[in-house]
């Protein structure tokens, strides 16, 4: 979340304003400066001034050495493109109190040689070690597991294995980039899964192709794992493959930018009807955009609320899907006039005019980087409570929920698990968030919990937790 306001007030969370510039990148680009600044009052207020009026935002502010007469600092700085990085670096180079040491570029040095590595549990340092961990004490596990390849949950890896699995076709906002340039992301994903629920994830990449082939070769790799994660597969294609999958599988496969993202909007949705004293269930929905993440948010609100969801989307397929679900197809101008909330997920920045914006609605335009309207001209418009993407973080739902497959063994994902994941989340928010903190262990301990819950009451769970899980979080990933 970039802001966080007082209890009571107003919620707006600003991105950068109106539309993008031409020659703007699809992301952010992001440096780090090292400053040296001279110690005396004003002087860092001079730096973030320079850097705001060049069109910079400023990240984390460190302060590497103090001396009597300077101060040595490095500043995390994102632009929208070179140009305006440019310009940021040319308005501090002429700042009268500070020198510009140098400007790195982090994030490519966090990815020096990729994000993952693999450290065995049980290391080998003797001959005795190497009997045990392979030949030829190995033998007779395999011989245990080809007798009863039920205890291969506990004598392998495979129940904490979660495969992330990616074809490029629909990569964050850059498109179809490809299986190998789309790898940091899922390497990512993995690193996240390992950190934030102790769960083993393998990045798995795929050439394009039909969605047939691309479920065959998926179900033949699938007895390595316990459960697959698809990332940033392009519609219509996503719709296709994950069914499918699903039904030649014996284990949960969730694409992520469909329901990992449905669930973290309905928990945010429950937040923002308690914050502007709404019922969830009474709202009038609407959606924007019926792609990957439109199409499944639709879906999972309908089963939440009970009631049809208007939308509207660009593909007559799109359309179809949703009137298939019990949706209401509409023209944009329409869906705007009827719906107290709006959800556009639609990649086209300033899609929303603010004199389409109807006082006390409530408006997640979450396309990033820059959404359908932002959230602060929303607001002037007469919302009651508006967000962008950032508020969004699919890192609130897709540990917990693969976490709580896990260790349920459980056959396959269900709505009923999303919901409960969305009510988890909600839930540890406090007053004048609209969604916690997406780095807080304790969300992801709750969501896992409230999957577990999910899993056995709806009778997919092939194992049950006992009533410590519960209690203390499992120190043995599972």
């Amino acid at each position: 979340m970039l802001d966080r306001p007082m209890p009571g007030a107003q919620v707006a969370f600003p991105t950068e304003a109106g539309q993008a510039p031409p020659g703007a990148s699809p992301y952010r680009i992001q440096r780090t400066m090292r400053l040296r600044n001279q110690n005396r009052p004003g002087v860092l207020g001079e730096v973030a001034t320079a850097i705001g009026a060049a069109g910079g935002n400023i990240g984390d502010i460190r302060t590497v050495e103090r001396g009597s007469r300077h101060k040595v600092r490095d500043i995390d700085v994102s632009t929208t493109d070179l140009a305006m990085l440019e310009a940021v670096l040319t308005s501090v180079r002429e700042l009268p109190h500070t020198e510009l040491l140098d400007v790195r570029d982090e994030v490519l040095r966090v990815h020096l040689g990729g994000k993952l590595r693999v450290s065995p549990r049980y290391p080998v340092r003797t001959v005795t070690d190497l009997r045990h961990v392979y030949t030829p004490g190995v033998a007779e596990v395999c011989r245990l597991i080809e007798s009863d390849p039920r205890v291969a949950d506990r004598y392998t890896g495979i129940a904490n294995s979660v495969a992330v699995v990616t074809d490029g076709t629909a990569v964050l906002g850059l498109g179809n980039i490809g299986p190998v340039a789309g790898m940091p992301v899922i390497e990512g994903k993995c690193a996240l899964l390992a950190q934030m629920v102790g769960i083993d994830a393998h990045p798995l990449l795929v050439e394009p192709g039909p969605s047939d082939e691309i479920v065959a070769a998926l179900t033949r790799v699938a007895p390595s794992f316990g459960a697959i994660q698809l990332e940033d597969f392009a519609a219509p294609h996503c719709f296709e493959i994950t069914p499918a999958l699903q039904a030649r599988v014996a284990i949960p496969v969730m694409h992520d930018d469909q329901h990992g993202t449905a669930t973290v909007v309905l928990a945010a949705v429950l937040r923002a009807a308690s914050m502007t004293g709404r019922e969830a269930t009474g709202l009038t929905a609407g959606v924007v955009g019926l792609g990957a993440a439109g199409s499944a948010i639709a879906q999972l609100l309908m089963h939440f609320q009970g009631r049809p969801v208007y939308g509207t989307g660009r593909t007559p397929d799109s359309i179809e899907r949703l009137k298939a679900e019990g949706g209401i197809a509409v023209e944009l101008d329409e869906l705007l006039g009827r719906c107290d909330l709006v959800i556009a997920a639609t990649a086209q920045p300033g899609l929303i005019r603010p004199d389409q914006v109807r006082p006390g609605q409530i408006i997640f335009a979450i396309s990033n980087p820059i959404p359908e309207i932002e959230p602060e001209r929303a607001m002037e418009a007469g919302a009651t409570l508006a967000v962008d993407g950032s508020v969004v973080n699919n890192l609130l739902g897709f540990p917990g929920l693969f976490r709580g497959v896990l260790d349920t063994r459980a056959r396959r994902f269900t709505t009923e698990m999303y919901v409960a994941a969305a009510l988890a989340i909600a839930s540890r928010a406090t007053h004048d968030e609209v969604v916690p903190d997406s780095l807080d262990p304790g969300v992801h301990r709750e969501v896992a919990r409230a999957v577990v819950r999910a899993a056995v009451a709806g009778g997919v769970a092939r194992a049950e937790p006992s009533l410590e899980y519960f209690e203390d979080w499992p120190s043995s990933g599972g």
